[in-house]
């Protein structure tokens, strides 16, 4: 037997964080593979609860926690499909802090079956205010990415 979750939002790992994702028939093509575009709904998700269990949820930082209104953008995605996932395969999105800028942060997104890597993604997201202007990382939210990145 498996070792159960702690909660709907994964754990943390070292160095970033695990999701499970059961694949649902909406997730999928008339095939019964899943459609590419349900990948970035994934590792979307993996992003949020990631930083939500880390302590940099999305309202609180649209709320103005880290000083201005601030939320994450996603700036770039570089993404390679492997290998197929299909309908109630039981996935893990796994997402891992990369290098970190003035306003940017890198990640490595993965998506597993059974320890098999079927899609991995490099990702830049930006911290940005409500008008889009891109914004310093503050100290806050730096430091806890640090702690995750090393832990």
């Amino acid at each position: 037997m498996t070792e159960p979750w702690p909660d709907l939002a994964g754990k943390l790992v070292p160095g970033g964080h695990v999701l499970p994702v059961r694949i649902y028939f909406e997730d999928t093509d008339f095939s019964g593979v899943v459609y590419h575009g349900s990948y970035i709904r994934f590792m979307e998700r993996g992003r949020s609860d990631f930083v939500r269990l880390i302590g940099i949820g999305h309202t609180g930082l649209n709320d103005g926690e880290h000083g201005e209104p601030l939320v994450f953008a996603v700036r770039r995605i570089a993404i390679d499909f492997l290998k197929p996932a299909r309908i109630d395969d039981l996935l893990e999105v796994r997402t891992l802090v990369g290098e970190m800028g003035g306003a940017r942060l890198e990640l490595k997104q993965s998506v597993l079956r059974g320890g098999e890597t079927l899609v991995e993604a490099d990702v830049t997201i930006v911290l940005v205010s409500r008008n889009g202007r891109a914004r310093r990382i503050p100290d806050s939210v730096r430091a806890r990415m640090d702690e995750a990145a090393r832990d």
